[in-house]
């Protein structure tokens, strides 16, 4: 058992820098950041810009400190912020946007993977000395815990409407944002065209080691530089690192064989016909197992780890696998011999 060999589903976190990518992080130009002297950084961040058509964009360590400097600069203590109820923001975050920002949340479903604009609107709060003020409206897209669900822009636009109507500025947690452009089959930078700001993640699907950008108005990215001094994010000889973003966003073209074997990863499964587990939702990068029997999700992943594959149990019933460009062909395989030997002895 200990020779065996692992397959990681557990998240597109999990993968490790090729050896091209090591040394463009090697041989990479570097200077002090909080100086604004590090050219690779500074390249970095006018391509993410160029991408996403915003004025300006931040290098960050994590998608995390992203969002929650988002926070800081759109809002003001005493505010309120619209999101899903399973968003990454609301779910994930330690309670970043009360403990870091003093603002309250006012969840709507988000069942769907994306916020319909009548309970958007529903929630934002109307003049009352009572209320607190709808300061911020965020989305996410790819949608984490609803199994990697993506949208287009028509899911977008009327949001987006809306809270312009409002004076509500929009923010989108796109930790997998080029996976939802390549799932709908648009233009990142159009996808995106209705927020004010936008955070992805370099080192999700992108496959760089750490790091993620937030992009938006040039005032509001030196606002965000600002907040992102304050919460530490201030980082030196950081071009070593923006060298593996840079790489990451020039070989997006991954994602492609990552929608790819998530979708033969949900035929294997489905091939099984078994009455113990089924597809519940495979979008994505991400397959979604459903498991028939109350609890069955703990008996399959342990099953599962104990064979060698990683996943991620996600409720009594819920097992999550998501797909990466560290993942072989050869890996599937195993995968479904593996999987075939614990379906027979449920």
């Amino acid at each position: 058992m200990a020779n065996m060999k692992k397959i990681d589903l557990r998240s597109d976190t999990v993968t490790r820098p090729s050896n091209e990518m090591r040394q463009i992080m090697a041989t990479a130009d570097v200077g002090d950041d909080v100086y604004g002297e590090d050219p690779s950084i500074n390249e970095l961040e006018e391509r993410a810009a160029e991408l996403l058509n915003k004025e300006a964009a931040l290098f960050l360590p994590s998608g995390t400190m992203a969002n929650q400097v988002a926070l800081l600069t759109h809002t003001v203590p005493g505010q309120e912020v619209v999101l899903g109820d399973e968003s990454h923001i609301f779910y994930y975050e330690v309670g970043g946007l009360a403990r870091l920002g003093s603002l309250q949340a006012r969840t709507v479903s988000d069942e769907n993977g994306y916020l319909e604009p009548a309970a958007v609107e529903h929630a934002i709060r109307g003049e009352n000395i009572h209320y607190p003020e709808t300061g911020l409206i965020c989305m996410e897209n790819t949608h984490n815990r609803r199994g990697g669900i993506s949208y287009g822009t028509d899911r977008v636009e009327p949001i987006a409407e809306l809270a312009k109507s409002k004076g509500i500025p929009l923010h989108l947690d796109g930790a997998r944002l080029f996976n939802a452009a390549y799932q709908e089959d648009v233009d990142p930078g159009d996808l995106v065209a209705g927020f004010d700001s936008v955070m992805f993640c370099l080192s999700k699907g992108l496959g760089a080691p750490v790091g993620s950008m937030l992009a938006g108005s040039e005032e509001f990215i030196k606002s965000a530089r600002k907040n992102r001094k304050l919460l530490g994010g201030g980082m030196r000889q950081a071009g070593i690192i923006a060298a593996a973003g840079l790489y990451a966003l020039e070989n997006r073209n991954v994602l492609k064989a990552d929608h790819e074997q998530a979708e033969e990863l949900a035929e294997i499964i489905e091939g099984f016909k078994t009455d113990k587990l089924e597809v519940f939702r495979q979008s994505t990068n991400f397959v979604m197992l459903a498991c028939n029997n109350q609890g069955g999700a703990e008996l399959i992943s342990q099953k599962l780890n104990d064979a060698g594959i990683l996943t991620n149990q996600f409720s009594d019933r819920l097992i999550r696998l998501v797909t990466h460009q560290d993942l072989t062909e050869g890996d599937l395989q195993v995968f479904a011999e593996r999987m075939e030997e614990i379906i027979a002895g449920l």
